[in-house]
């Protein structure tokens, strides 16, 4: 039983600072980058309790980002068309055996990140559909 607190805490820090290094990662390139910052932040602030001070703020600029990016159907085009490149690449990459690391290791991560958009793109949708409902507004 002592020993379930730190293996807690060290799976929690390693889940939790790779989401936020994955998220500030995507912060520059195309995906939810704020979402898994906070994500991540999230994690960490259950074993680090100074680091709760930062939820707040990025929680708001996460949840700005989220309705930004569904805010007209342009830019919902733009996430889909992106998910399905980075679709098309995991299985790229996972079938042709000369690409620069490539096999279903790389394949997969790009295909699970292109689901893990769409997820988030659908839920970002419809998030601010019902924001829009309940202020009666279109």
């Amino acid at each position: 039983m002592g020993l379930g607190k730190p293996v807690r805490r060290v799976l929690f820090s390693v889940v939790g600072g790779a989401l936020v290094i994955v998220g500030v990662v995507l912060l520059v390139l195309p995906g939810p980058g704020l979402l898994l910052v906070l994500a991540g932040l999230l994690v960490l602030a259950s074993e680090f309790p100074a680091l709760r001070r930062f939820v707040g703020p990025v929680r708001t600029r996460a949840m700005q980002a989220a309705e930004d990016s569904v805010s007209s159907p342009l830019r919902i085009g733009g996430s889909v068309l992106a998910g399905l490149a980075l679709l098309a690449a995991g299985i790229v990459w996972g079938t042709v055996r000369s690409l620069p690391f490539s096999g279903w290791s790389t394949g997969t991560s790009l295909i699970l990140s292109s689901l893990i958009l769409f997820a988030l793109v659908i839920w970002s949708y419809l998030r601010v559909r019902a924001k829009q409902e309940v202020s009666g507004k279109p």
